[in-house]
């Protein structure tokens, strides 16, 4: 059984169906699916579509198979990842993916509250680590937009545990600021306010889910030769602003690594560290909603509350 979208504007957003079980190419491994989350890209996708489409960019399984070519896996292996958008999505039982962007499953965690994780770590790492170039000594403040969201929670938990950050999260309502202080923001400013008057000393790096409007704000906020690192792509984004401080922005995709550099095993490397560290109990599940049972309806159900903008951490749907 797999979840199929329909474009939005269709009487039936969400359908179940039956489909064919899909062959494993030379590195894919066919994983049987235990749990799945939802996320922004998940409602994007499904808005900008016209055509049908298995949507899902995360999950947690068991290797059913493997492809010839397949070296990091076998069969009976408890997996994570967060897949391509280039090809179907999780929100089936049965699943291809390429070995190269997989990574094995924290064993202290179910795969339910592993699920939550593999998108947003892997976003959240490459933000901080790859495109804020980062290091274990680097000192200096990031603000957080949106830190009780999905990427958020853990970009917080990263950045404050393999950093000499000062680490400050934004958040508008108290259960959302208590959230972020206890993934270990340092403390928590309401982003609904006036972020130039909250943060008079500035700070040298930012992390933005949410661009739009925002750019002037930066200039004020951001010292002179500081980073933005932007997820989301606002229409007619202006940055002229930031020259002056010679801010730099940068743009982090997840996918980018799948669709234009599908040998590199970046992201498994990445999803093993995280697992062990998750282990190590260094860091932690963001999973906040479980719902039993990945079907249409409780897909609906779990797209409605991203689209309500004012989730804390993972939704995650459990077992068929």
């Amino acid at each position: 059984m797999a979840e199929l979208m329909r474009a939005v504007g269709y009487r039936e957003d969400f359908l179940d169906l039956e489909l064919p079980v899909p062959e494993p190419g030379e590195h894919d491994l066919l994983v049987r699916v235990r749990a799945v989350s939802v996320n922004p890209v998940d409602v994007k996708v499904r808005a900008g579509s016209g055509e049908p489409k298995i949507l899902g960019y995360d999950a947690a399984g068991v290797v059913e198979r493997v492809g010839p070519a397949v070296t990091l896996f076998r069969p009976g292996d408890e997996v994570w990842y967060a897949g391509s958008i280039a090809r179907p999505g999780t929100n089936s039982e049965l699943h291809l993916v390429d070995e190269r962007i997989v990574g094995p499953k924290p064993a202290s965690l179910d795969f339910a509250q592993a699920a939550a994780l593999p998108l947003t770590a892997l976003t959240a790492w490459e933000a901080l680590f790859d495109r804020l170039r980062l290091t274990a000594t680097s000192t200096g403040t990031l603000l957080v937009l949106g830190a009780a969201g999905g990427v958020g929670s853990i970009l917080v938990q990263l950045a404050r545990q393999l950093t000499d950050l000062e680490v400050i999260g934004t958040a508008s309502r108290p259960e959302s600021h208590r959230y972020v202080l206890d993934r270990g923001a340092h403390r928590v400013v309401n982003h609904r306010e006036d972020l130039a008057a909250a943060l008079p000393d500035g700070v040298d790096h930012v992390f933005s889910p949410h661009s739009a409007g925002m750019v002037e704000t930066f200039a004020r906020i951001v010292r002179p030769f500081g980073a933005v690192v932007a997820i989301n792509e606002p229409p007619h984004l202006d940055l002229r602003p930031l020259k002056s401080k010679s801010i730099a922005w940068h743009w982090e995709l997840m996918f980018t690594r799948a669709l234009y550099d599908p040998t590199s095993t970046s992201q498994h490397e990445i999803l093993t560290q995280v697992a062990e560290l998750v282990d190590k109990g260094v860091l932690h599940t963001t999973l906040t909603e479980r719902i039993d049972g990945i079907n249409a309806a409780n897909l609906r159900r779990a797209h409605a509350a991203v689209e309500s903008g004012s989730a804390i951490g993972k939704t995650v749907l459990a077992g068929f």
